[in-house]
Order: C-alpha cells, then sequence, then structure tokens
C-alpha cells in the first residue's frame, strides 16, 4: 500500500511517501526550492518521493492532505453556491449543496474523501483534520501501544487544541479547543509585540526568555489575559488578542500595549523591560500547557504522552513536563510542527481510517536526499574544486574542530525537521565561549542572545546534564539543565540560565556523527560537539552537495567535509 502524504499552505509545505505503513522518504518543499519556510504546493517534494521509490503518481494508491476543507461547509452559502462566478465553482458549489441537503447542521467529520480520474487509474485523496494528523504524526511514530495525546498550535481549520488518546491503530478524541482560544495565538501575540515576525520567529522569543526574571511584575498583568478553565482548556481575554481577525493589522490590541507599554520596534534594542515581558509570557505558556495536560492524565490515567503541534516546538517547555504533570514518559517527534504533517496525514490514512497495525517507530529522521562519495567527487570534479580523500574522516576531523576550525559536515541522508541532527551540520568546539561568537559572526548573523546546541554521546548525556541515565532526546527536542561540575567544560552551548536544548547521539541511528563526536572525547575528554543547522540566516538547511557548496563559499566556515571528502580554503 503506497500513500503520498502532502503538506501545504501551512508552514512549512512537505510531502512523505508511506509504503506498507513505513516512511520510505520525506522532505520540506523549502530545501528543494531554496525558498525558506514556503507554503507553496509541494511538486518538487513530491517528486522526489516517487524518484526515491522508482514510482510514478500513477502507482499511489492514496494521497493524505492535512487539512480537511469540508469543516468550512458549516452553513450554506448562498452567494459562492448560488451565483457562480466561473464553472471552476462547481466545485465548491456542488459539495456545499448537497452537504446542505444530507446534513444541515454539518456534524464535523474527521476527513473527507474525494477521488480524482488519472490516466490510468483512480486517484483516492482523503483530506484529514488538521489535528488529528497533528496526532498522527505524534502517536504513530512514537514507541507507545496506549498513550495519551495532546496536540496545540496556532489553529487547524477551527480547532486549536485536541485532547486525545491513541491504542494501538486507533485515536480517540476526548475534547477540543476552538479559535480564538489557542497556544499558538498567545505566543505569536507577544512575538509580534517584541518586533519579530509572528508564526515564524517564537524560538527567538522562547530563547530571550531566559533574560528575564520569574514573577516579575509583568507576571500579574499577563496572567489577566488568561482564565485556567476547569474543563482543562483555557481562555484568552480577547480584549487584548486579535491574531484571527484578519482584517484588522496586528494580533494585539490597544488594551494589550496600556498594559505592557510601546511594542518594540523591529531592530530596536533589547531593554529590561523586554527580557521581563518575553519571560513572564514563556512562563504562563507553560502554566497554560500543564494545565491541559495534568487534566488529560485525569482523563486518560496514562503514564504516557505523545505532543505535538507547532506549541511544541517550545523546547523550554518539553523539558518541563516530566516534571510539572503527573506523565512519567513523553515522546515529540521530530517534527511536531506543520512539516510534519505530511507524515501524521499518511499514517493517519493508513492507521486509523484504513485500520492497518501499527508498526512504525521513529528511531531517527534521515529521511531525505542522501549522496554517495562517486555522486559528491563528479560535483567536486564538476567545479573544479581542490579536494581531499579521507578514509578517516572522524580522527582527521576531531583534530580540526579542537585546534578551532568551524566545520560544514554533510553527510548521508538529510534530516526531515527544522533541525540538523548530524547530516547537515555546522561544527565547533563547545569548550569555548568563542566558538559561539565565531559561529555568530562568520556564518550563522543571528542574535548573539540566542544559544546553540550540544550533541552529546547518548551514554554520556547523564553525566554533564541534568537527566536520567537512560533517557533520550534524540530529536533535540528539549532543554536540560547543564550540571553545575560541567558548566565550565562546555561553555559554548550553556545558556544565560545554565540549560542546552540537548541532542542525543547513539551509534546504531548516526554512526558516522557518534564517531565523529567520540574521536573529539578522545582528544579532549569531552563527548559532546556544538552543533547548528548547515544554513546561513535567512536560507533553508543545505540538501545538496551545491547547495553545501555555496554556503561554504559565501560565508566563514574553513572546512567542508562530504562523504569522504574534504574542501578547505
Amino acid at each position: 500500500m503506497k500513500i503520498i502524504g502532502i503538506n501545504h499552505d501551512m508552514y512549512i509545505s512537505s510531502a512523505a511517501l508511506i509504503v506498507d505503513g513505513k516512511i520510505v522518504s520525506a522532505i520540506a518543499e523549502e530545501r528543494l526550492t531554496r525558498e525558506k519556510m514556503t507554503r507553496s504546493f509541494p511538486h518538487n517534494a513530491i517528486r522526489h518521493c516517487l524518484k526515491k521509490a522508482n514510482l510514478s503518481l500513477n502507482q499511489i494508491d492514496y494521497i493524505a492532505n492535512s487539512y480537511n476543507p469540508s469543516v468550512h461547509f458549516k452553513k450554506f452559502h448562498p452567494i459562492f453556491s448560488n451565483y457562480r462566478r466561473f464553472r471552476g465553482d462547481y466545485f465548491y458549489s456542488i459539495p456545499d449543496h448537497l452537504i446542505n441537503k444530507i446534513s444541515p447542521d454539518n456534524s464535523e467529520s474527521e476527513y473527507t474523501k474525494q477521488e480524482i480520474q488519472l490516466s490510468k487509474n483512480k486517484l483516492k485523496v482523503f483530506y484529514i483534520n488538521h489535528h488529528l494528523s497533528h496526532a498522527a504524526n505524534g502517536f504513530f511514530l512514537s514507541p507507545y501501544k496506549k498513550s495519551a495525546i495532546l496536540t496545540a498550535d496556532s489553529a487547524g481549520e477551527d480547532d486549536t487544541v485536541n485532547f486525545l488518546f491513541g491504542e494501538n491503530n486507533k485515536l480517540t478524541l476526548l475534547n477540543r479547543m476552538k479559535i480564538p482560544n489557542s497556544t499558538g495565538s498567545f505566543y505569536s501575540t507577544f512575538t509580534e509585540y517584541l518586533g519579530y515576525k509572528p508564526e515564524h520567529d517564537e524560538w527567538k522569543v522562547m530563547a530571550l526568555s531566559s533574560y528575564g526574571s520569574k514573577k516579575n511584575k509583568f507576571y500579574k498583568i499577563i496572567k489577566k489575559m488568561v482564565s485556567l478553565n476547569d474543563d482543562g482548556t483555557f481562555s484568552l481575554d480577547q480584549n487584548y488578542f486579535k491574531q484571527h481577525i484578519h482584517v484588522l493589522p496586528n494580533f494585539y490590541t490597544e488594551k494589550f500595549i496600556k498594559a505592557l507599554g510601546p511594542p518594540r520596534k523591529t531592530g530596536e534594542k533589547f531593554t529590561q523591560r523586554h527580557y521581563e515581558i518575553a519571560s513572564a509570557m514563556q512562563e504562563i505558556f507553560e502554566e497554560i500547557m500543564f494545565h491541559m495536560l495534568k487534566y488529560l492524565n485525569s482523563r486518560t490515567k496514562s503514564q504516557n504522552v505523545v505532543l505535538s503541534g507547532g506549541s511544541f516546538m517550545n523546547s523550554v517547555l518539553n523539558g518541563k513536563v516530566r516534571e510539572n504533570t503527573p506523565f512519567k514518559n513523553v515522546w515529540i517527534s521530530s517534527c511536531p510542527d506543520d512539516s510534519g504533517q505530511s507524515i501524521g496525514s499518511a499514517l493517519y490514512l493508513y492507521n486509523n481510517i484504513l485500520k492497518n497495525k501499527k508498526r512504525y517507530e521513529l528511531k531517527h529522521n534521515f529521511l531525505g536526499p542522501s549522496y554517495k562519495d562517486d555522486e559528491i567527487k563528479s560535483i567536486l570534479n564538476k567545479f573544479k574544486i581542490n579536494y581531499k580523500y579521507d578514509k578517516n574522516i572522524p580522527k582527521t576531523i576531531s583534530g580540526y574542530i579542537a585546534k578551532g576550525k568551524l566545520i560544514g559536515w554533510f553527510q548521508d541522508a538529510m534530516e526531515f525537521g527544522q533541525r540538523s541532527l548530524g547530516n547537515r551540520s555546522i561544527i565547533a568546539d563547545p569548550r569555548y565561549n568563542i566558538s559561539k561568537e565565531k559561529v555568530n559572526n562568520a556564518v550563522k548573523y543571528r542574535e548573539s542572545y540566542r544559544p546553540f546546541a550540544p550533541s552529546v554521546l547518548k551514554n554520556e548525556a547523564s553525566n554533564y546534564f541534568v537527566m536520567k541515565k537512560n533517557d533520550e532526546i534524540p530529536f533535540m527536542e528539549k532543554v536540560v539543565k547543564v550540571r553545575n561540575n560541567k558548566k565550565h567544560l562546555i561553555k559554548a552551548v550553556v545558556h544565560k540560565d545554565q540549560s542546552a536544548r540537548v541532542q542525543t547521539v547513539d551509534k546504531i541511528s548516526n554512526p558516522k556523527f557518534y564517531d565523529l563526536i567520540n574521536e573529539f572525547r578522545k582528544l579532549t575528554g569531552i563527548p559532546c560537539l556544538l552543533n547548528t543547522s548547515f544554513n546561513v540566516n535567512g536560507e533553508p538547511i543545505v540538501s545538496s552537495p551545491e547547495d553545501a557548496l555555496k554556503t561554504f563559499y559565501s560565508c566563514g566556515l574553513d572546512i567542508l567535509v562530504m562523504g569522504n571528502y574534504i574542501v578547505q580554503k
């Protein structure tokens, strides 16, 4: 059974190919078009998935899309359906008439099905509810047979939060929240207020929040904007928020400005007031999430929880769930944001609708394009690049890192998700603050307050970070505290609040990256490296050798490693 899952017109367009319940390939459209966070239809991503499996679209059994437009046929629309502008309006007006005739109240369904006649077969298209796709992207990739599930984002169709329970191949909806009460809306409003692009730069505000103090004077002001309800939901005081009123500019109101003061202008220098507002907002955002999770636990009595949706890109929150809720086990995929919806919609169709057995557990996210040494060599020769072949790349490159060199690291299949996990990475020495400054000044060109992540050998992680011995953070999805006796050893990856967004690396999932870190450990005694995504600010992560070469020669990297080939300037 072959299913193509797609996400488009949401951040970030992507496509995935699922064969008999297993992910064959998945890629975001931005990596191929080089337009960061593109929402355009994933033509190139679909083409890549089909090419990798040597398939044509005629051989695909189903298409799954991560948005259900039939939800918007809520009330018969006479202007569109009785007075067409052109014949293409029939695609709207006929379903609208029929749905109104069959079910005037239009009870919400989990999906809508459509058939498209291709040259050789009928292609069945399923439009899956957005939050159910999020839930599937979490639960059906998790190691759990049973689990509570919470999804949260800005909005999908009308939903903003879903409370669910997953068991085997079935997801059951327990409760839901709708526009305008939204964790994504709450966070994005403050993102815009603090001078950044909403629904785009939230992680910058998350990093900024560490520079403020807890329970500061803005905490009580912002707390008044939110009500926590007895049924596990929450309400935003709409006198302060207006993200979902599309005819009005800005996500915040005049009352919001009156309560907190004038908004920061883009490019304006940060003041302590900005730090304090960001800190108070992050603190209340976490309280909202813990409130919903405690309710979900009371409903399900589960020890396991799966978290999915754009709000769970907040790694600071993610690292605190276990200590602030009754859940003992927390799982988040590598792509809880909309980019993962191509996988989610396909898995929801395969498992929940077609009722196939849950069979996939995500051990790694290296699902994108890969290049063999002979392909890399051909491209290097094409551009007349000087290079060296090295049989022991980990040993050679670890020596360069220990000498302070900045490395572009390009290996095997590209990661799927917004974080580089050792195949499309920029690598530096974590021991000295100068490494952070060098990466920022020479490569990333981003705000100096934003931290870089440590990639650490899994068996050493609990020695350096406040984690249990067997804990894993494979997708850099959680922030944890650095142990007091280790902070001075890895200064470049310790954030302002003495935390770090950790990635644990094991030899089975990524042997090359593991060997690189291990060789660095042999040289220095430190079992981790500074790891950030292989791109310059404003561009997507590199996908092809050509992308890597272009980025390498347009920034301050010292060495580029592709496969077993080393390129120096």
